[in-house]
């Protein structure tokens, strides 16, 4: 597997992944500043934040439908030349983004304080929790809007794009952070501010981008897309509600157990996950580059290729994972303190540290398969694995109150998610199943 140093299909994965990582890193950069500034208030702020993260992952990380099925969609046009069909296909995944960001906002607004005592919220983190949760619900449309553009550009082998109007976006977020949260004095409800605000105006530059100023060059056509015309495409978005679902699900189910083992708990653990969400992430610029490459060889009939772009990518997100294990490590010392000075905080975060750096190798193979699967549209296996895989999962972060396991129990629980991801993508590939067909 690592008998050769370079590959000829290092350039083109290169070219969307570099870009498509500045873009992905952005996110989680900022939502750790976002964490490093609320952690300046206290435990409990840094808590509400935890709790609301997990709402809004779980709430919009669902729709991720419109990425992940836009990419494939208009990758495959692109790669047998009908531009028409791509314009067709970012059509309707815009519609859907703007009638599923409606829902979401009106659903959070409604459910906000049932969500949050579900999430384990006591009486010491309704009040901000609830705060946050409110004000940031109403991005709930541009989020979704964001969210399509990036699978649209994905799919026109462009990357560079998302990357330039995401860092910008975040550029201001981390602006506005300290004059809303310490010069307005808007605490918690000025994070979730700033982050709403900034979102509009990125979702407001994607939305120029695909139906103004470049529409023409990307063959999209006004016309409302009828509802029959949405089917095929809710068909993989009903998949991928099953499969992002599950892990998004799984994960929320993490951070409530945490919430219930304790405040500090679930201080110390929502600093770990917005660490390893961010190293995750720089490894799933990999994954956007597999997606659109393995959608634009298979639309051009090419499966013989497809194979050998994919075994490449895994080289990669393997190597990068170990790079990005090893360097986290390194900063043990010094990176919780970045965070909060609450000593027993810190202390609670040093006890899981080492499963974040870990995870790293087994994310990078985990990330790249799942693009690989998403840009072949093996969607719908993808969904019992993944259902599969949080069952067992889930078994065992309930186990971890009435067992005594604490924090280190929760990520026994995420240790045994990614394990079961790799091992239902690792034999279908292995045994050549994956391009058989195509």
């Amino acid at each position: 597997m690592f008998r050769s140093l370079t590959s000829p299909h290092d350039h083109d994965i290169l070219e969307l992944a570099v870009p498509a990582l500045a873009g992905l890193a952005a996110d989680p950069l900022v939502s750790l500043i976002d964490t490093a500034f609320v952690g300046q208030l206290g435990s409990v702020a840094l808590g509400a934040l935890g709790v609301n993260t997990s709402i809004f992952s779980m709430t919009f990380v669902i729709f991720n439908f419109l990425a992940y099925g836009t990419t494939p969609r208009v990758g495959r046009a692109v790669g047998n030349g009908n531009r028409a069909e791509a314009g067709r296909a970012v059509v309707r995944a815009l519609t859907l983004a703007g009638l599923c960001g409606v829902v979401a906002l009106v659903g959070l607004q409604l459910l906000a304080r049932p969500l949050l005592l579900l999430m384990g919220a006591g009486n010491d983190l309704m009040g901000p929790a609830l705060s946050y949760l409110r004000v940031r619900a109403l991005a709930g449309p541009a989020v979704l809007f964001i969210t399509a553009s990036h699978g649209a550009f994905r799919g026109y082998q462009d990357t560079r794009t998302p990357m330039l109007v995401t860092i910008g976006f975040n550029v201001i977020n981390a602006s506005l952070d300290p004059l809303f949260i310490f010069v307005f004095d808007w605490g918690l409800a000025g994070a979730a501010a700033a982050t709403a605000l900034a979102q509009w105006l990125g979702a407001a530059v994607f939305l120029g981008l695909l139906l103004g100023t470049r529409r023409e060059e990307l063959g999209v056509e006004l016309i409302r897309p009828s509802l029959r015309s949405l089917v095929p495409f809710l068909k993989v978005g009903r998949d991928l509600l099953l499969r992002t679902g599950s892990l998004v699900g799984t994960m929320t189910l993490a951070t409530a157990v945490a919430a219930r083992v304790g405040v500090t708990a679930v201080a110390a653990h929502q600093v770990a996950h917005q660490l390893w969400l961010f190293l995750a992430l720089v490894v799933d610029a990999l994954a956007v580059a597999a997606q659109a490459l393995i959608s634009k060889h298979l639309g051009a009939d090419a499966p013989t290729t497809a194979r050998a772009v994919s075994d490449r990518l895994f080289q990669w997100g393997f190597g990068v994972g170990v790079l990005l294990g090893v360097g986290f490590f390194l900063l043990r010392p010094v990176l919780p303190h970045f965070f909060t000075d609450d000593p027993s905080t810190v202390s609670a975060l040093r006890d899981v540290y080492l499963f974040v750096a870990l995870l790293q190798p087994l994310n990078g193979l985990v990330f790249v398969g799942d693009g690989i699967y998403m840009g072949a549209e093996e969607f719908p296996y993808l969904a019992k694995a993944m259902i599969g895989t949080a069952v067992v999962a889930a078994t065992v972060l309930g186990l971890v109150l009435p067992m005594e396991w604490g924090l280190s129990g929760v990520w026994w629980g995420i240790t045994t998610l990614m394990v079961g991801r790799l091992l239902t993508l690792a034999v279908p590939y292995e045994r050549g199943m994956l391009f058989a067909e195509s």
